[in-house]
């Protein structure tokens, strides 16, 4: 009897059993079987499972499930996996996707019985973070790997869908107003510390001037006392040339009517005696 062929791709491993017993894992290639019998001689009987080990979704949808305070949502969720030990995700279980699809409902079951409402609201990530959290070790013990477990719709109960988006809406008004207020209060502060700064700077400014005027009037008046006792001193010493020869005095007085000489408007007195005159005068 010929042998027969079986060929392995690279997204799928084979289970190579014996008369029923697991001998071989087997990768991507080409593969002979032998056949049943030869030459009279009976040989086991070989037979290939193929599992595939490729990155795979499963959805559930619509499954109504109650919260911690009693209110029945129904949630479609969305996961992704691989079986990435094939000999577990086949003698550990009888079939590792419906196991699969139950543990996720009982995960999400799970999650939602311990939140409300209003947390299932605010914090939707956390559901899915909670459902994550439960799959992975629980897929691991028959070989999945939980790639990733998302909440992808919650429908509420239609009157309470209305009330929620209408609280949903309140929220994020009142959101708003405060990252408007919030923007108002922080541009007010940054108008006062600025004008705060420049009313600082003008301040130093002010003093800065006082201070320079007040050095420049400081010298002025220095220079002006210097100049006052320098000129005493050369009148002192004037004075005292004067006195120690008159001949000088007499030059200075030529010099000066001599000087006196080219004013037309000068009037020069020479011996007389100044008095006011007689009423009879």
């Amino acid at each position: 009897m010929a042998q027969h062929e079986l060929i392995i791709k690279n997204t799928h491993r084979g289970l190579r059993y014996a008369d029923g017993r697991l001998t071989d894992v087997l990768d991507a290639g080409r593969y002979r079987l032998p056949p049943r019998s030869r030459f009279g001689v009976r040989r086991p009987v070989v037979e290939i499972v193929l599992v595939d080990i490729r990155e795979r979704e499963l959805t559930i949808k619509g499954q109504e499930i109650l919260t911690s305070d009693k209110v029945a949502v129904r949630v479609s969720i969305l996961t992704q996996f691989r079986v990435v030990d094939p000999v577990a995700a086949t003698e550990r279980v009888a079939a590792y996707e419906e196991r699969l699809y139950s543990d996720v409902q009982l995960a999400a079951r799970r999650s939602l019985a311990s939140m409300t409402l209003e947390a299932i609201l605010t914090n939707r990530n956390q559901l899915s973070e909670d459902i994550l959290r439960d799959l992975l070790g629980v897929a691991a013990g028959y070989g999945v790997e939980i790639l990733r477990a998302d909440v992808k719709d919650i429908i509420f109960p239609g009157n309470l869908q209305d009330i929620m988006n209408r609280v949903l809406a309140a929220q994020r008004l009142s959101e708003a107003q405060l990252v408007e207020a919030r923007t108002r209060a922080e541009t007010a502060a940054l108008d006062a510390r600025s004008r705060a700064e420049s009313d600082q700077v003008a301040a130093a400014t002010r003093a800065e001037a006082t201070r320079l005027t007040a050095e420049a009037e400081a010298e002025a008046q220095r220079i002006r006392i210097v100049a006052e006792v320098e000129a005493l001193q050369r009148q002192a010493e004037a004075a005292e040339a004067y006195a120690r020869h008159p001949a000088l005095l007499r030059l200075r007085e030529l010099d000066t009517l001599s000087a006196l000489a080219y004013n037309a408007q000068a009037r020069i007195y020479v011996g007389a005696a100044l008095h006011a005159p007689a009423p009879d005068e």
